[in-house]
Protein backbone atom coordinates (compact mmCIF):
# COMPACT_ATOMS: atom_id res chain seq x y z
CA UNK A 1 0.00 0.00 0.00
CA UNK A 2 1.20 3.37 -0.94
CA UNK A 3 1.49 5.76 2.00
CA UNK A 4 2.29 9.68 1.68
CA UNK A 5 5.26 9.14 3.92
CA UNK A 6 6.81 6.19 1.46
CA UNK A 7 5.83 8.70 -1.57
CA UNK A 8 7.51 11.22 0.14
CA UNK A 9 10.68 9.60 0.88
CA UNK A 10 11.06 7.88 -2.57
CA UNK A 11 10.47 11.23 -4.19
CA UNK A 12 13.81 11.54 -5.24
CA UNK A 13 14.30 8.19 -7.72
CA UNK A 14 10.37 9.25 -8.84
CA UNK A 15 11.60 12.27 -10.27
CA UNK A 16 14.80 10.96 -11.52
CA UNK A 17 12.55 8.76 -13.39
CA UNK A 18 10.05 10.85 -14.34
CA UNK A 19 13.00 13.07 -15.93
CA UNK A 20 14.68 10.61 -17.98
CA UNK A 21 11.09 9.43 -19.41
CA UNK A 22 10.49 13.36 -20.01
CA UNK A 23 13.61 13.70 -22.09
CA UNK A 24 12.81 10.34 -23.79
CA UNK A 25 9.28 11.61 -24.78
CA UNK A 26 10.43 15.29 -26.13
CA UNK A 27 13.20 13.77 -28.08
CA UNK A 28 11.28 11.41 -29.48
CA UNK A 29 8.17 13.19 -30.61
CA UNK A 30 9.49 16.51 -30.30
CA UNK A 31 6.07 18.10 -31.92
CA UNK A 32 3.66 16.57 -29.78
CA UNK A 33 5.91 17.00 -26.47
CA UNK A 34 6.11 21.01 -27.37
CA UNK A 35 2.58 21.25 -27.44
CA UNK A 36 2.45 19.94 -23.75
CA UNK A 37 3.82 24.12 -22.61
CA UNK A 38 0.10 25.12 -22.78
CA UNK A 39 -0.13 22.94 -19.63
CA UNK A 40 2.63 24.41 -17.92
CA UNK A 41 0.78 27.14 -15.98
CA UNK A 42 -2.02 25.07 -14.65
CA UNK A 43 0.73 22.36 -13.55
CA UNK A 44 2.22 24.69 -11.52
CA UNK A 45 -0.71 26.84 -10.07
CA UNK A 46 -1.61 23.41 -8.65
CA UNK A 47 1.28 22.61 -7.23
CA UNK A 48 2.16 25.93 -5.47
CA UNK A 49 -1.24 25.69 -4.03
CA UNK A 50 -0.25 22.20 -3.17
CA UNK A 51 2.53 23.52 -1.23
CA UNK A 52 1.50 26.14 0.32
CA UNK A 53 -1.35 24.11 1.90
CA UNK A 54 1.45 22.67 4.05
CA UNK A 55 2.89 25.60 5.18
CA UNK A 56 1.84 26.84 8.19
CA UNK A 57 0.89 30.06 7.84
CA UNK A 58 -1.96 30.79 10.24
CA UNK A 59 1.09 29.56 12.99
CA UNK A 60 3.03 32.29 11.76
CA UNK A 61 3.46 33.49 15.60
CA UNK A 62 5.12 30.11 16.71
CA UNK A 63 7.84 30.54 13.63
CA UNK A 64 9.47 33.12 15.60
CA UNK A 65 9.57 30.56 18.67
CA UNK A 66 12.91 29.75 18.06
CA UNK A 67 14.61 32.99 18.03
CA UNK A 68 18.43 31.50 17.24
CA UNK A 69 17.62 29.26 14.68
CA UNK A 70 15.50 31.71 12.75
CA UNK A 71 18.37 34.42 13.03
CA UNK A 72 20.98 31.51 11.64
CA UNK A 73 18.41 30.54 8.81
CA UNK A 74 18.48 34.14 7.88
CA UNK A 75 22.25 35.03 8.27
CA UNK A 76 22.63 31.11 6.09
CA UNK A 77 20.16 32.04 3.57
CA UNK A 78 20.67 36.08 2.78
CA UNK A 79 23.81 37.07 4.14
CA UNK A 80 25.91 34.18 3.43
CA UNK A 81 24.37 32.49 0.49
CA UNK A 82 24.20 35.64 -1.64
CA UNK A 83 28.04 36.00 -1.33
CA UNK A 84 28.66 32.67 -2.35
CA UNK A 85 26.69 33.32 -5.19
CA UNK A 86 27.64 36.40 -6.09
CA UNK A 87 31.70 34.92 -6.24
CA UNK A 88 30.29 31.96 -8.65
CA UNK A 89 28.72 34.09 -10.69
CA UNK A 90 32.15 35.59 -11.58
CA UNK A 91 33.14 31.96 -13.29
CA UNK A 92 30.07 32.86 -15.86
CA UNK A 93 30.26 34.36 -18.88
CA UNK A 94 28.84 38.08 -18.69
CA UNK A 95 25.44 36.53 -20.59
CA UNK A 96 22.23 38.98 -18.70
CA UNK A 97 19.75 35.69 -19.12
CA UNK A 98 21.89 33.04 -18.31
CA UNK A 99 22.87 35.20 -14.86
CA UNK A 100 19.26 35.63 -14.20
CA UNK A 101 18.35 31.99 -14.49
CA UNK A 102 21.28 31.32 -11.57
CA UNK A 103 20.12 33.97 -9.81
CA UNK A 104 16.45 33.14 -9.51
CA UNK A 105 17.08 29.66 -8.59
CA UNK A 106 20.62 30.05 -6.14
CA UNK A 107 19.47 33.02 -3.95
CA UNK A 108 15.86 31.42 -2.98
CA UNK A 109 15.99 29.23 -0.13
CA UNK A 110 13.66 25.68 -0.80
CA UNK A 111 10.34 26.31 1.42
CA UNK A 112 9.24 22.58 0.23
CA UNK A 113 11.14 19.36 -0.38
CA UNK A 114 13.54 20.42 2.24
CA UNK A 115 11.87 19.31 4.76
CA UNK A 116 11.89 16.15 4.32
CA UNK A 117 15.67 15.53 2.96
CA UNK A 118 15.96 17.21 6.66
CA UNK A 119 14.28 14.39 7.96
CA UNK A 120 15.84 11.59 5.79
CA UNK A 121 19.17 13.50 7.23
CA UNK A 122 18.19 12.88 10.60
CA UNK A 123 17.79 17.00 11.13
CA UNK A 124 15.16 18.56 12.87
CA UNK A 125 12.38 18.79 10.19
CA UNK A 126 10.23 20.39 12.41
CA UNK A 127 12.13 23.73 13.04
CA UNK A 128 12.31 24.11 9.13
CA UNK A 129 8.40 23.19 8.43
CA UNK A 130 7.64 25.78 11.27
CA UNK A 131 10.24 28.52 9.39
CA UNK A 132 8.54 27.86 6.16
CA UNK A 133 6.36 31.27 5.99
CA UNK A 134 9.22 33.49 7.15
CA UNK A 135 10.89 31.93 4.36
CA UNK A 136 8.95 32.18 1.70
CA UNK A 137 7.91 35.42 2.90
CA UNK A 138 11.33 37.07 3.22
CA UNK A 139 12.80 35.59 -0.05
CA UNK A 140 9.73 37.39 -2.19
CA UNK A 141 10.60 40.42 -0.78
CA UNK A 142 14.72 40.26 -0.85
CA UNK A 143 14.49 38.28 -4.27
CA UNK A 144 14.12 41.53 -6.36
CA UNK A 145 16.34 43.49 -4.20
CA UNK A 146 18.99 41.15 -4.67
CA UNK A 147 18.51 40.99 -8.61
CA UNK A 148 18.50 44.54 -8.75
CA UNK A 149 22.43 44.70 -6.70
CA UNK A 150 23.86 41.96 -8.47
CA UNK A 151 22.28 43.09 -12.15
CA UNK A 152 21.25 46.39 -11.67
CA UNK A 153 19.95 47.56 -15.33
CA UNK A 154 20.59 44.77 -17.35
CA UNK A 155 17.58 42.67 -15.45
CA UNK A 156 15.35 45.66 -15.93
CA UNK A 157 16.24 44.79 -19.96
CA UNK A 158 15.26 41.47 -19.67
CA UNK A 159 12.23 41.46 -17.35
CA UNK A 160 9.05 42.73 -18.64
CA UNK A 161 6.92 44.30 -15.66
CA UNK A 162 3.36 43.16 -16.96
CA UNK A 163 3.89 39.20 -17.65
CA UNK A 164 6.08 38.58 -14.83
CA UNK A 165 3.62 40.09 -12.09
CA UNK A 166 0.96 38.42 -14.15
CA UNK A 167 2.88 35.26 -13.79
CA UNK A 168 3.36 36.59 -10.08
CA UNK A 169 -0.17 37.05 -9.39
CA UNK A 170 -1.56 33.69 -11.30
CA UNK A 171 0.86 31.07 -10.59
CA UNK A 172 1.76 32.69 -6.74
CA UNK A 173 -0.46 34.50 -5.40
CA UNK A 174 -3.60 33.16 -5.96
CA UNK A 175 -2.43 30.01 -5.23
CA UNK A 176 -0.76 31.61 -2.12
CA UNK A 177 -4.26 33.01 -0.95
CA UNK A 178 -6.38 29.81 -1.81
CA UNK A 179 -4.05 27.70 0.76
CA UNK A 180 -4.26 30.50 3.42
CA UNK A 181 -8.09 30.45 3.49
CA UNK A 182 -8.33 26.81 3.57
CA UNK A 183 -5.87 26.76 6.53
CA UNK A 184 -8.30 29.67 8.26
CA UNK A 185 -11.35 27.90 7.13
CA UNK A 186 -10.01 24.29 8.72
CA UNK A 187 -9.62 26.21 12.08
CA UNK A 188 -13.69 26.67 11.96
CA UNK A 189 -14.74 23.25 9.80
CA UNK A 190 -13.14 19.50 9.83
CA UNK A 191 -13.92 19.56 6.12
CA UNK A 192 -11.02 22.49 5.88
CA UNK A 193 -8.63 19.43 7.51
CA UNK A 194 -9.79 17.02 5.21
CA UNK A 195 -9.02 19.30 2.35
CA UNK A 196 -5.60 19.79 3.52
CA UNK A 197 -5.04 16.42 4.22
CA UNK A 198 -5.86 15.31 0.78
CA UNK A 199 -3.83 18.71 -0.60
CA UNK A 200 -1.08 17.00 1.33
CA UNK A 201 -1.00 14.37 -1.11
CA UNK A 202 -0.65 16.84 -4.65
CA UNK A 203 2.96 17.77 -3.92
CA UNK A 204 5.23 14.73 -5.14
CA UNK A 205 3.20 13.82 -7.99
CA UNK A 206 2.63 17.40 -9.09
CA UNK A 207 5.89 18.14 -8.78
CA UNK A 208 6.68 15.23 -10.97
CA UNK A 209 4.03 16.17 -13.34
CA UNK A 210 5.86 20.09 -13.61
CA UNK A 211 9.30 18.15 -14.54
CA UNK A 212 7.44 16.03 -17.11
CA UNK A 213 5.69 18.73 -19.05
CA UNK A 214 8.37 21.54 -18.56
CA UNK A 215 11.73 19.09 -19.16
CA UNK A 216 9.37 17.28 -22.46
CA UNK A 217 8.06 20.31 -24.18
CA UNK A 218 11.73 22.21 -23.51
CA UNK A 219 14.47 19.95 -24.21
CA UNK A 220 13.67 19.98 -27.99
CA UNK A 221 14.76 23.84 -28.03
CA UNK A 222 17.75 22.94 -25.60
CA UNK A 223 20.70 22.49 -28.82
CA UNK A 224 20.87 26.32 -29.10
CA UNK A 225 22.04 26.36 -25.51
CA UNK A 226 23.83 23.20 -24.57
CA UNK A 227 27.10 25.33 -24.59
CA UNK A 228 25.68 28.02 -21.54
CA UNK A 229 23.81 25.11 -19.60
CA UNK A 230 27.45 22.77 -19.30
CA UNK A 231 28.85 26.49 -17.82
CA UNK A 232 26.38 26.25 -14.93
CA UNK A 233 26.71 22.74 -13.62
CA UNK A 234 30.20 23.24 -12.32
CA UNK A 235 28.38 26.21 -10.43
CA UNK A 236 25.83 24.51 -9.02
CA UNK A 237 28.33 21.98 -7.93
CA UNK A 238 30.75 24.24 -6.34
CA UNK A 239 27.57 25.46 -4.20
CA UNK A 240 26.09 22.64 -3.04
CA UNK A 241 30.08 21.67 -2.05
CA UNK A 242 31.06 25.47 -0.08
CA UNK A 243 27.22 26.08 1.75
CA UNK A 244 27.21 23.14 3.79
CA UNK A 245 30.37 23.80 5.09
CA UNK A 246 29.50 27.77 6.01
CA UNK A 247 26.48 26.51 7.01
CA UNK A 248 28.24 24.04 9.62
CA UNK A 249 30.07 26.75 10.34
CA UNK A 250 27.24 29.12 11.30
CA UNK A 251 25.37 26.60 13.22
CA UNK A 252 28.61 26.06 15.74
CA UNK A 253 28.49 30.06 15.90
CA UNK A 254 24.74 30.43 16.84
CA UNK A 255 25.63 27.20 19.16
CA UNK A 256 22.84 25.34 17.53
CA UNK A 257 21.65 21.38 18.83
CA UNK A 258 22.77 18.98 16.29
CA UNK A 259 18.82 18.65 15.08
CA UNK A 260 18.87 22.30 14.13
CA UNK A 261 21.90 22.34 12.91
CA UNK A 262 21.50 19.96 10.65
CA UNK A 263 18.70 21.26 9.39
CA UNK A 264 20.57 24.81 8.72
CA UNK A 265 23.10 22.64 6.43
CA UNK A 266 19.72 21.56 4.08
CA UNK A 267 17.95 24.97 3.87
CA UNK A 268 21.08 26.66 3.20
CA UNK A 269 22.30 23.84 0.18
CA UNK A 270 18.65 23.44 -0.98
CA UNK A 271 17.39 25.90 -3.39
CA UNK A 272 13.92 26.76 -4.96
CA UNK A 273 13.67 25.73 -8.20
CA UNK A 274 9.47 25.52 -8.74
CA UNK A 275 8.68 28.34 -6.80
CA UNK A 276 10.68 30.90 -9.45
CA UNK A 277 10.17 28.53 -12.56
CA UNK A 278 7.15 30.61 -13.14
CA UNK A 279 8.86 33.93 -13.25
CA UNK A 280 11.18 32.37 -15.85
CA UNK A 281 8.31 30.88 -17.78
CA UNK A 282 7.17 34.57 -17.71
CA UNK A 283 9.87 35.83 -19.92
CA UNK A 284 9.78 36.56 -23.61
CA UNK A 285 9.64 33.30 -25.64
CA UNK A 286 13.49 33.61 -26.76
CA UNK A 287 14.84 34.01 -23.29
CA UNK A 288 12.25 32.12 -20.77
CA UNK A 289 13.58 28.32 -22.48
CA UNK A 290 16.94 29.09 -21.53
CA UNK A 291 16.24 30.73 -18.37
CA UNK A 292 13.98 28.04 -17.32
CA UNK A 293 16.44 25.11 -18.52
CA UNK A 294 19.15 26.67 -16.66
CA UNK A 295 16.46 26.44 -13.43
CA UNK A 296 15.38 22.88 -13.84
CA UNK A 297 19.34 22.07 -14.31
CA UNK A 298 20.04 23.03 -10.91
CA UNK A 299 16.75 21.17 -9.91
CA UNK A 300 18.73 17.69 -11.00
CA UNK A 301 21.84 18.42 -10.07
CA UNK A 302 20.70 19.47 -6.84
CA UNK A 303 18.56 15.67 -6.18
CA UNK A 304 21.65 14.11 -7.11
CA UNK A 305 23.42 16.34 -4.15
CA UNK A 306 20.78 15.24 -2.08
CA UNK A 307 21.33 11.74 -2.37
CA UNK A 308 24.63 12.41 -0.91
CA UNK A 309 23.51 15.09 2.09
CA UNK A 310 21.10 12.71 3.74
CA UNK A 311 24.33 10.07 3.94
CA UNK A 312 27.00 12.85 4.61
CA UNK A 313 25.59 15.43 6.72
CA UNK A 314 24.56 12.89 9.83
CA UNK A 315 27.69 10.70 9.62
CA UNK A 316 30.52 13.39 8.67
CA UNK A 317 29.69 16.63 8.71
CA UNK A 318 27.94 17.28 11.87
CA UNK A 319 27.63 14.01 13.82
CA UNK A 320 25.61 13.33 16.88
CA UNK A 321 27.05 14.58 19.85
CA UNK A 322 27.57 12.04 22.82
Amino acid sequence: MITREKLENNQVWLYVIVLVIAAGFGLIVPDFAGQLDVTISAVIAILMYSMFSQIPFTSLKKSFANRRFILALLTVNYIAVPIVVWILSKLLPEYPPLLLGVYLVLLTPCIDYVIVFTALGRGNEKVILMSTPILFITQMLLLPLYLWLFMGDEAEGIVEPGPFLEAFFGLIVIPLGIAIAIQLFARKAPVGNKILDLSAWLPVPFMALTLFVVVASQIGKLSTYNDLIIKVIPIYIAFMIIMPIISRFIAKWFNLDTGSGRALIFSGSTRNSLVVLPLALALSDDLSTLVAAVIITQTIVELAGELIYIRLVPNLLLRQKK
